[in-house]
């Protein structure tokens, strides 16, 4: 495989990887389950209503 071929590969797994990311977060809003991320080099804890507050800031 070719480093052009690799790169595209990567590009497609990048965005693979945050489409599914942005889904299972969005799950879990939608269940009004809470999320773990990490902030500022800290474990901190988001309501689904936290969820949603900064979905809607992007």
């Amino acid at each position: 495989m070719t480093e052009e071929e690799m790169k595209k590969l990567h590009s497609k797994i990048d965005v693979g990887v945050k489409a599914a990311i942005a889904a299972a977060i969005e799950r879990h809003r939608q269940l009004g389950q809470s999320i773990s991320i990490m902030k500022d080099g800290k474990v901190v804890t988001l309501t689904a209503d936290e969820i949603a507050t900064i979905q809607n800031h992007r």
